[in-house]
């Protein structure tokens, strides 16, 4: 079973969830609007993604750009966690490892 995190109504999760569906994948939805994002979840994503998982095109994260790149690690976090619409998604976990972080069809071949 695969944990997907993100927010419902984004274009990309939509087509994530969809390609889940369609292939039958099991999986539990967090959307981060009603269950913010951990300190321990973003900092799980950060070593996966060998980089902080935002999505740096987004309006979200424009508006916190210069304060997440003037701070430290803690008050990044805290402004992810505040900002969740900044994170890149979806994020899909299998176990609580992470697999894959956005939408790619490639990858998601695999996803079943």
């Amino acid at each position: 079973m695969y944990t997907i995190y993100g927010i419902k109504n984004c274009d990309t999760v939509k087509k994530a969830l969809a390609h889940l569906d369609k292939n039958g994948a099991q999986y539990e939805f967090v959307d981060f609007k009603k269950t913010p994002p951990t300190k321990e979840l973003i900092t799980k994503w950060q070593k996966f993604m060998k980089d902080w998982p935002v999505n740096r095109r987004g309006p979200t994260f424009r508006k916190i750009k210069d304060a997440f790149e003037a701070g430290r690690d803690t008050a990044k976090i805290s402004l992810l966690i505040e900002s969740s619409s900044a994170i890149k998604r979806p994020l899909i976990e299998k176990k609580g490892k992470p697999l894959v972080a956005g939408y790619d069809s490639e990858i998601y071949k695999d996803i079943k």
